[in-house]
């Protein structure tokens, strides 16, 4: 009781006082207009980085090319081969080649003139070259696709009525837009590869069936002949000729 005694009388008021005025001008220092404003742009700058890969991938063809490759490794029924890496690196690799030209005229127009130090333009006057290769670009695949009532639907709920050509629609419109547009013709495609593995799936149950090879499943005999099917007709070079045929790139 006497040890406990002396250390709270060990204890400095004046001392305890200024310590935790100090404390509370750092927290006023830090809570301060400037150091908020401050770690407000960090904060906005890393959400950027970190949004920056799935905003790049949903503006262009990726959508349409992995969700094909997806359908079409269910409609061989494989459900690991071929793996997920594979699917995803050859989408990405389409990407780039059916994106390359929208990005050198991004390049060319927007990037270059912005860091040329002998060229005055603005970061306003950048953004609006930049983001045009990349309006054109949806407003060709939405229009291709005859899907120009999805930015219609947007634009009602926007309440924006103004618009006559692409490039009077606000991005927050023609981004959903071109996404809808992106599935609805990735499934019309996907149709089209599921229908001969259907009927080849329904044309070997029928016949297991009426050979009365009920133990057996139609799977295990429909996947070679499938596989078969699929090299014959040389289906990768067809599937990838038709992704590459459905984009509209000037």
């Amino acid at each position: 009781h006497t040890s406990n005694s002396q250390r709270d009388s060990d204890v400095d008021p004046p001392a305890f006082e200024s310590q935790t005025s100090g404390l509370l001008l750092d927290w006023d220092a830090w809570v301060q207009p400037e150091r908020l404003q401050g770690s407000v742009r960090v904060l906005a700058a890393m959400s950027a980085l970190s949004l920056a890969p799935a905003l790049l991938l949903m503006t262009t063809c990726y959508v349409r090319l992995v969700i094909v490759l997806s359908l079409l490794r269910q409609a061989l029924g494989s459900q690991q081969l071929p793996p997920n890496q594979v699917t995803t690196a050859l989408a990405m690799f389409l990407t780039v080649l059916i994106m390359w030209p929208v990005w050198t005229q991004i390049h060319e127009e927007a990037i270059e003139p912005y860091t040329d130090p002998q060229v005055a333009i603005s970061p306003e006057e950048a953004w609006v070259r930049g983001v045009t290769p990349i309006r054109e670009f949806m407003g060709a695949q939405i229009r291709a696709a005859r899907n120009e009532a999805d930015v219609m639907l947007f634009l009602d709920y926007l309440g924006v009525s103004d618009a006559q050509t692409f490039a009077d629609v606000p991005l927050q419109a023609l981004l959903p837009a071109f996404l809808i547009s992106e599935l609805k013709t990735a499934f019309l495609i996907g149709f089209s590869i599921f229908l001969p593995f259907l009927i080849v799936d329904l044309v070997v149950s029928s016949v297991t069936m009426s050979m009365g090879m009920v133990m057996v499943p139609p799977t295990t005999i429909s996947l070679p002949l499938k596989l078969m099917l699929f090299v014959l007709v040389d289906g990768w070079h067809l599937v990838v000729e038709m992704l590459l045929m459905s984009f509209q790139v000037n």
